[in-house]
């Protein structure tokens, strides 16, 4: 039997890209998923049909994770076509290169609303069903949050915050709740580019990572052992090093 049959997990931003390939992930394993999308409205609506086709329970939800109350009702929402909810999977995130001294407030602002302010709220509202369930959370944080890139410093730091948030989180919601972080490294779906293939040679697994191989990662994450908790998992082929 799958791992995950008759879990229930919620995936932000997951219509397309990495998200969409965990939301696929867990299906496989027998959950039953619901993603939210923001403006992917098309892509959502496929994904939601390939998570059908897999004999899961699916359904698409709309969620600006820059609004407060679009997070907690879509949450809501979640929970009320599932029955609950065992997983949460906070995936949805914004990323921008920008040179440091040209870096505006807005800029700044709006990379922490998505990037760890939305997390955070979103485990707020998801944490009432995660605590009755015994559930998971897992954060999708990026190896810009480790070390840091001088042409990405406010994404580097929305995502270094949300590692600690995932620590924070998973000493505050304990013993019933574990929390954890998978941080993605360079991650392509068979783009091909000059700089893709840089990234590839500075790798020491020489090659570039796949959205299915962070998925793995966060299946890990929702279906091991419960006791694993405050972890940060770099899904990078040794990138970081």
């Amino acid at each position: 039997m799958p791992s995950l049959t008759g879990k229930k997990a919620l995936v932000t931003g997951a219509a397309k890209r990495i998200g969409r390939s965990i939301a696929l992930a867990l299906a496989a394993e027998g959950a039953d998923v619901v993603i939210t999308y923001r403006e992917s409205s098309d892509a959502a609506a496929r994904t939601v049909e390939e998570l059908r086709e897999m004999g899961v329970r699916a359904q698409a939800v709309h969620a600006d994770l820059r609004n407060p109350e679009s997070i907690r009702q879509a949450v809501k929402d979640a929970a009320e076509f599932l029955g609950g909810l065992d997983v949460l999977v906070n995936n949805a995130g914004r990323f921008e290169t920008a040179a440091l001294e040209s870096i505006s407030v807005e800029q700044w602002d709006a990379m922490f609303e998505t990037n760890t302010r939305g997390p955070f709220l979103a485990a707020q509202a998801a944490y009432p069903y995660l605590k009755a369930a015994h559930g998971r959370i897992i954060n999708i944080g990026s190896l810009g949050g480790i070390h840091p890139w001088p042409t990405h410093a406010h994404y580097c730091t929305s995502k270094a915050a949300l590692h600690m948030l995932t620590q924070t989180m998973s000493k505050a919601f304990a013993p019933e709740i574990s929390v954890n972080c998978v941080a993605p490294g360079m991650i392509v779906n068979g783009e091909v580019s000059a700089e893709y293939e840089h990234f590839a040679k500075k790798t020491p697994m020489q090659r570039n990572g796949s959205p299915q191989e962070v998925a793995a990662a966060v299946v890990f994450f929702a279906s091991g052992p419960h006791f694993i908790t405050g972890q940060l998992l770099g899904v990078d082929g040794g990138l970081g090093l």
